[in-house]
């Protein structure tokens, strides 16, 4: 059986939650391969909402294995709050698992977070504060703390020992902030031990073990493509590797495993905190948008800026990911419109542009959008559609024009919350043959 990537497109909370979840009916394994507590997603299951930081979606589905793989930084306070809540709904989180490898978010760098971003002024990137950035910052200086760790309280005093002199005195003598004590944090997280140790393990073996059995298998990304460390409009990026490679990178999983990556793609574009949006519309259609669309952050509850879809945006996901299809999601969100607008390309002064600048913003922030007009279509018509085939004539032309720019095909869309509402395209592959392509 193939693995299948869930990426999202844009600047990130396209729902990729909602396709995920989709999909796990069919899969055997999900797997989050990278970010922390700063991703959200929002998934509506049997009329009740669940809103997960950490946990894969796929952990609402009795059976599949839900997998936090190395690639990710974790808060282990955050964590156990999540467990509790699934636990307290009736949710079975017996199928979770926990990389030994994935780092953890300590208050330290939860501090360092918020002083850093105030410290930067006009410049600030809009972090959620949750220390994501601290914490990938001293896994790559081989500084950090691992899941691994929490449970051996030998090496984890050894570590910390070694650790918390040099962030007592970055915030001592930088920020002239409170310290810690290794004693203090280990009390911290005996409070969460406990709960957590039963599900941490080497996931990299249980990964290669699913794949030789022939199970099917789920990435689950979290942020997305414009927001990669390496790739995305930086520095007004995430920490991690939102995009399809990434997947490998934080499962230890190969690329030769992986038969199809899905793009999930708002019917329009948001974006999260500082840095050049194209798109953005700063009048009622934004406002509109963003009421309609519940447009606030799962994480942090900031408003989202909102505007029209940026097709050459998507166009350049599409290759950076290889996407083989996307999900177009919240159709019902633009309804009513009278009229509505893709982005086809960039103009910087007289001049078009012929590629996405994903990795020079001074060049992104002198463009100006080219747009393309299309009829709007009813609120009616999409709320009382119970197939792709019932969607009102201009809401499947609005699809299709999509597709064309993007130049793969759609393989769903969703016109709300629920899974009932998302609809699979004539001639598309089901869910459960997306794993044997």
């Amino acid at each position: 059986m193939g693995a299948v990537v869930v990426v999202g497109t844009h600047w990130g909370d396209e729902a990729k939650g909602k396709l995920v979840d989709i999909l796990c009916q069919e899969a055997d394994a999900v797997i989050r391969y990278g970010g922390g507590p700063n991703a959200g997603h929002t998934v509506q299951f049997a009329g009740t909402q669940y809103k997960f930081h950490l946990i894969p979606s796929g952990v609402l589905t009795p059976g599949v294995i839900s997998i936090m793989a190395d690639g990710m930084v974790i808060d282990p306070w955050t964590l156990t709050e999540e467990i509790n809540a699934l636990v307290a709904k009736g949710i079975d989180v017996s199928g979770l698992r926990i990389s030994q490898n994935a780092h953890v978010i300590l208050p330290y760098h939860r501090d360092l977070d918020m002083h850093e971003e105030t410290a930067r002024g006009k410049a600030k990137i809009g972090t959620t504060g949750r220390g994501v950035g601290p914490c990938y910052a001293d896994k790559a200086s081989r500084v950090g703390i691992r899941m691994g760790d929490i449970i051996n309280p030998a090496r984890l005093r050894e570590r910390l020992e070694q650790i918390i002199p040099l962030k007592n005195a970055i915030l001592k003598h930088v920020f002239q902030a409170d310290t810690y004590t290794v004693d203090g944090i280990i009390k911290q997280l005996s409070i969460v031990t406990e709960t957590l140790a039963p599900y941490i393990c080497d996931t990299q073996a249980l990964a290669h073990d699913l794949m030789d059995a022939g199970s099917k298998i789920l990435f689950e990304g979290a942020q997305a493509t414009m927001l990669d460390l390496d790739g995305g409009t930086y520095p007004f990026v995430t920490s991690s590797h939102p995009i399809s490679g990434g997947a490998t990178i934080g499962t230890g999983i190969p690329p030769t495993a992986i038969s199809q990556v899905l793009g999930v793609v708002k019917a329009y574009t948001t974006r999260v905190g500082s840095g050049t949006f194209p798109t953005e519309l700063l009048d009622e259609r934004g406002d509109r948008i963003r009421e309609r669309g519940h447009e606030y952050g799962t994480t942090t509850g900031r408003p989202r800026r909102c505007g029209w879809l940026d097709a050459f945006a998507l166009k350049h996901s599409v290759r950076v990911n290889g996407l083989t299809g996307i999900h177009i999601g919240h159709l019902d969100v633009l309804a009513g419109f009278d009229e509505v607008q893709i982005c086809t390309g960039y103009t910087r002064g007289d001049a078009a542009l012929n590629r996405f600048p994903s990795g020079d913003v001074q060049l992104l922030d002198g463009c100006e959008p080219v747009f393309e007009t299309l009829p709007g279509w009813d609120e009616a018509g999409v709320e009382n559609a119970t197939s792709y085939d019932e969607l009102p004539t201009n809401a499947k032309a609005y699809v299709a024009r999509v597709q064309e720019l993007a130049g793969v095909p759609a393989r769903f869309v969703s016109v709300g919350p629920g899974r009932e509402q998302t609809f699979q395209l004539p001639d598309s592959p089901s869910a459960a043959d997306l794993f044997s392509i």
